[in-house]
């Protein structure tokens, strides 16, 4: 099985969205979206091309995690590279940066 290495931006990302969850909404939100995040990681593990590719870089896929949250990754023989963890409700042109 491929293994997971999250970027530094996806890891920071991801460090601040559940210290978000939990200061704002609670704990039990907090857990839910690691929940609907482990899911979708072991999903791509499993089937890395079953996740929608972008149409603006090629070969980075996209799966949505929650509504408001979507993981971009690019894989290979040995790994899933998890490029950015993306708020929706962003600038979508901010989206094109990160993950160039």
């Amino acid at each position: 099985m491929r293994k997971v290495i999250l970027s530094k931006r996806a890891s920071n990302r991801l460090e601040k969205l559940i210290e978000y969850l939990e200061s704002e909404w609670s704990l039990k939100a907090k857990k839910e979206f690691i929940r609907k995040l482990d899911k979708s990681l072991k999903q791509i593990q499993k089937y890395p091309d079953s996740c929608q590719q972008t149409d603006f870089v090629k070969g980075l896929h996209m799966p949505v995690v929650t509504k408001q949250t979507s993981v971009f990754y690019r894989y290979d023989s040995k790994s899933i590279n998890i490029v950015t963890i993306f708020d929706n409700r962003m600038n979508p042109k901010r989206l094109r940066k990160e993950t160039k």
